[in-house]
């Protein structure tokens, strides 16, 4: 049956679609040093975003904005994510590609607590944050982020807090406001807009308009001018919106600020188009989601069909092809009917994955989630499914044990209703690697397809999909270009063995994009249980192959499943705990504010390579005692990461006279030297040297 190969190659192309998952690190930060009972206070989610990389703005353009799903204790209250004046993202080549941020950012959130905490107490605040981080690709992140914090009498002082503290303040003095003696107007005709901003002292430096909706055209030049004190930019109205249309929203940024003495890059725009022009009153810019833009049906049916057909010459889906075509091989000597029946199978087959996908993207949109082309690969238990499936299907090709019919009789196969039945999941599994892959003008088709009423969307997958399925359709309907392939041979069993190895390498991409997913030990946990689920499948084969003895072959299928079941349970992703220990990057700086704000300092010196000190993470930092004791006593908890060459890490370990890790301080308040714990941990180590 060539179903089991073709699907094992269509994975494989999974391989080329890479991109790292740990360029943002998330963490969260407060403006103040405690809380106080009643009394809002600031938090920020924090993003550092390493070099080249980028998350998006409340209109994100073509990605999605950063969202937080809170865990709060009883009575709290949550605010909106106030932006902060976002930048112009682009890609390598300079075209504009969406609006957003770079480098180290601040998303704060005003937090409101009951008004009968008790002083003297602690708080944890907790939640989930979720963004589309990008630079020449694109991948979902997301974090658990953490907070603790002490509850102090409401006549305390405020003060910032010792982590970034000042940096929040900063960031909510600079977000985008408007001073009351501005004058703002709009006007609009078929194609453009007109901003108008009088009483302005200087001329701004390059001004650039970012709309909170779709109205404005995100990725096409806009033009101001400037003279007497006023700045007029004209905007792009885009073709594709859908919505009223009767006011300008946004923010209007330049690269200086718009009052002297102060960091205000951005000013918040709300006028109505033909009003008289007025002053806008400072305030955070909107942070409404954009609104739903409606498309050219024709025209972008047109650019998904044309998307799908591209997109078999991408990466993710290239590698089918050729493998389809063996099927085609095999096929060579058929009925020409029975040819192309296969082929309209096929097609059957990418057609009803495609359905099913705009249906379960239809289902998912109308509960409220953001979802986008390739979420499944969002989720960390399909990746890890996805990696074992492979690896099965991968040591069968390489002759572990047999799936099914050899390549000699694959031909025969394919005449019966097993060979249509695998033509038509071969359509289904094109459709499933084609999914992490974009082509050209099939971002754009894509896009539409998640925002507009669900009968066009549905047309849209339709025609990405008969894009995608008619190279396969035209060989099938015309036999002459079937009869210029090689003819089946041992070579079609060589090339199927060859599959096997880059579906192994595929094995191991998808073990780094868990990592990117889980916990730390999740990609190790990954490994171990991918290990014993191979074990479990060399089981089977070894003793359940055909011609053992029927008690033989009893005990392989059993030990084989209870083998590969337990991998299966111990390599299946764990979602972080909310209580888990959040880690901060050491600094000989942090420990110094923790201890001048009399927290304790719990400073782990580790590297990925070390063993003892994946033990000590599992048997120690994992244990509820350990991790309620860190909460409750508010221990700031560091991490100096040796998995790389660190100057600064090996300094510090040389000032304790040590040149290898693990090694763990505790810093506890009133005591000038910290207590060195040693190499191997137990909870209760970790405990007495905390008390």
């Amino acid at each position: 049956m060539i179903a089991p190969r073709v699907l094992l190659a269509a994975f494989a192309s999974l391989l080329f679609a890479t991109a790292s998952l740990a360029q943002v690190e998330a963490s969260l930060a407060s403006a103040d040093a405690a809380v106080r009972p009643g009394e809002p206070i600031t938090v920020a989610l924090r993003l550092d975003h390493e070099d080249h990389w980028h998350s998006y703005w409340v209109n994100a353009g073509t990605g999605y904005p950063t969202s937080i799903e809170w865990d709060l204790p009883e009575g709290w209250t949550a605010g909106e994510i106030q932006w902060p004046t976002p930048v112009i993202i682009r890609d390598s080549h300079g075209t504009i590609t969406g609006n957003g941020y770079e480098h180290v950012t601040y998303l704060p959130v005003t937090l409101t607590p009951p008004a009968d905490l008790a002083p003297g107490t602690e708080v944890t605040l907790q939640g989930h944050a979720d963004w589309l981080m990008c630079a020449d690709v694109c991948i979902p992140g997301d974090q658990a982020i953490a907070l603790t914090l002490p509850v102090v009498a409401p006549d305390t002082p405020r003060q910032p807090h010792a982590a970034h503290g000042a940096e929040v303040r900063d960031v909510l003095a600079a977000l985008p406001a408007a001073p009351g003696d501005l004058q703002i107007s709009a006007t609009k005709t078929g194609t453009s807009a007109t901003l108008t901003v009088s009483g302005l002292s200087s001329e701004p430096a390059t001004p650039w308009f970012f709309a909170s909706d779709a109205f404005i055209q995100y990725d096409l030049p806009q033009s101001a001018t400037y003279a007497d004190g006023t700045l007029t930019v004209t905007l792009p109205v885009s073709e594709f919106y859908d919505g009223d249309g009767d006011r300008l929203v946004g923010v209007l940024r330049q690269d200086g600020s718009w009052t002297s003495g102060q960091n205000l890059p951005g000013i918040a725009i709300d006028a109505v188009f033909g009003a008289a022009p007025i002053g806008m009153v400072a305030g955070p810019a909107a942070t409404d989601a954009p609104a739903t833009s409606s498309v050219n049906l024709l025209g972008t049916l047109a650019l998904a069909f044309i998307g799908g057909l591209i997109l078999n010459l991408m990466p993710c889906v290239f590698p089918v092809l050729g493998i389809k075509i063996l099927g085609f091989v095999n096929q060579a000597g058929s009925d020409r009917r029975k040819v192309a029946l296969h082929g309209w199978v096929f097609t059957l087959g990418v057609l009803a994955s495609f359905w099913s996908l705009a249906g379960l993207l239809a289902v998912l949109r109308a509960g409220g989630d953001n979802l986008g082309w390739g979420f499944q690969l969002q989720s960390a238990p399909f990746v890890f499914v996805l990696a074992a499936v492979m690896l099965i299907f991968a040591m069968a090709m390489s002759g572990v044990f047999e799936f099914g019919l050899s390549a000699t009789g694959v031909g025969a196969k394919l005449q019966s209703k097993d060979g249509l039945t695998g033509t038509f999941f071969t359509g289904v599994l094109a459709t499933v690697v084609a999914t992490p892959c974009s082509a050209p003008f099939l971002a754009p088709a894509l896009g539409a397809a998640l925002a507009v009423p669900i009968v066009a969307s549905f047309a849209i997958f339709t025609a990405i999909a008969i894009g995608l399925s008619m190279p396969y359709l035209l060989l099938s309907l015309f036999p002459s270009a079937i009869k210029i392939l090689p003819r089946p041979g041992a070579w079609m069993e060589t090339f199927k063995q060859a599959m096997a190895f880059p579906l192994y390498a595929t094995v191991g991409y998808l073990v780094w994009v868990l990592a990117g997913q889980t916990t730390e030990g999740g990609a190790l946990n990954a490994i171990f249980g991918l290990t014993l689920i191979a074990f479990g499948v060399w089981f089977y084969g070894r003793y359940a192959a055909a011609g053992n003895k029927p008690a033989r072959r009893r005990f392989g299928i059993i030990a084989g499943l209870v083998v590969l079941g337990t991998g299966a349970l111990f390599g299946w992703p764990k979602p972080p705990a909310p209580n888990d220990i959040v880690w901060e990057k050491w600094s000989p700086e942090a420990i110094a504010a923790a201890r001048a704000e009399g927290r304790p300092v719990y400073v782990d010196f580790t590297a990925r390579w070390c063993a003892t000190c994946q033990a000590n993470k599992k048997l120690v930092f994992s244990s509820d005692d350990v991790k309620e004791t860190f909460r409750d006593q508010n221990v700031l908890t560091l991490k100096a990461d040796w998995t790389n060459k660190d100057p600064a890490i090996t300094a510090e370990l040389a000032k304790w006279n040590r040149s290898a890790v693990p090694f763990n301080l505790v810093y506890l308040p009133g005591e000038s030297d910290p207590t060195i714990l040693p190499e191997l941990l137990t909870p209760s180590t970790v405990l007495e040297a905390l008390n």
